[in-house]
């Protein structure tokens, strides 16, 4: 069979220009003034571009759905610890009668305590859309964090912590923003627990119609400045402390180092994001309702009243629980992500 005419070189220049927008692949851009030997001596360039950027194009997915399965397993199996984290976090307001009372004195009693009074699904109150929050949240975060890497460099060994905070502060930004509805709802299901009535829509749409759009995005500022906080302190942390270990000898590339990693990184980012968490947390659980003033008009504001009126160590409060979530969380989450990347898919 004859080989097809090779394409006319208006056409070629346009297959380069699109071949080069392909993630993590460089093709040469042609050059005006190009002698016709230059484009004789290249036929099987775009050929090779195509394969390559076919290549990867295959694993631009993966990132992105591998982190959204992780995050969605990690959420189940440590859910009723966030909750007792809320609940923590929402009492003893000094400003806020209805959560006056500190009924709980630790993450255990609390535990203890909402399943004796509540039963054991109280446990998993807003676990709907924590669930949805996390199939949006932690699809997005990993993928943006992952795909801007590679943005900046093309090998894992010339990765720096630098470079992977900047990404890890991206792309944790941009993700609890556009996830921001689903967290808002989780955070009044957790706070409330049986009280709360009606189904997960019909809660959105209450929401949507008694405060506006601005009720589903409430407390996206600390949300967005607790995710870029958590995001570019855990995944760097993890990245640069699995890559240490390996690369020293210490460790090989197993589930041991995985969970190494993934522990360090959760109490670092349990230290980090505490006190704007405590203060997003609050925020997410005021009401837009006539009467009703704000309590918390900002992360800052927020930060210097719990100050005031309750002391600096009101800024940890339900530490302890936020730890025993982000380090079990992250555990589960890295070593699932971890072996979902060795799937041969």
């Amino acid at each position: 069979m004859p080989e097809p005419p090779p394409l006319p070189r208006r056409q070629l220049g346009y297959f380069r220009w699109f071949q080069c927008f392909r993630v993590g692949v460089a093709v040469p851009l042609p050059t005006v003034g190009a002698s016709a030997s230059q484009s004789s001596a290249e036929p099987e360039q775009p050929q090779k571009s195509a394969t390559v950027s076919h290549e990867m194009s295959g694993l631009n997915w993966k990132p992105f759905v591998y982190g959204g399965l992780a995050s969605i397993v990690a959420e189940f199996g440590t859910f009723p610890v966030d909750l007792t984290k809320t609940r923590l976090q929402v009492q003893g307001q000094s400003i806020d009668v209805r959560f006056k009372e500190i009924k709980y004195r630790g993450m255990f009693h609390a535990l203890f305590r909402i399943y004796k009074e509540e039963g054991v699904l109280a446990l998993y109150s807003g676990i709907a859309p924590a669930l949805l929050r996390q199939a949006s949240y932690g699809t997005i975060k990993i993928g943006i964090y992952q795909s801007l890497k590679r943005l900046f460099v093309e090998r894992l060994e010339d990765e720096t912590l630098l470079i992977n905070m900047i990404c890890g502060v991206v792309s944790g930004v941009i993700s609890s923003a556009i996830a921001n509805p689903t967290d808002v709802l989780k955070i009044r299901m957790q706070a409330q627990g049986s009280l709360f009535q009606g189904s997960m829509i019909g809660s959105f749409i209450d929401i949507y119609q008694q405060e506006g759009a601005r009720g589903l995005w409430r407390g996206v500022v600390p949300t967005a400045q607790r995710a870029a906080i958590v995001v570019g302190v855990e995944l760097p942390v993890y990245d640069i402390t699995k890559k240490h270990l390996i690369l020293s000898g210490v460790m090989g590339d197993t589930i041991l180092t995985h969970f190494v990693s993934s522990f360090t990184c959760g109490l670092a980012g349990a230290l980090a994001s505490n006190p704007v968490d405590v203060v997003r947390t609050r925020m997410m659980n005021q009401r837009a309702i006539v009467g009703h003033v704000d309590l918390y008009k900002g992360t800052l504001d927020g930060i210097l009243k719990m100050w005031k009126h309750e002391g600096f160590f009101a800024l940890y409060k339900g530490f302890w629980p936020n730890w025993l979530r982000l380090g079990p969380w992250n555990i589960i989450f890295f070593i699932t992500y971890e072996q979902l990347k060795r799937l041969q898919i």
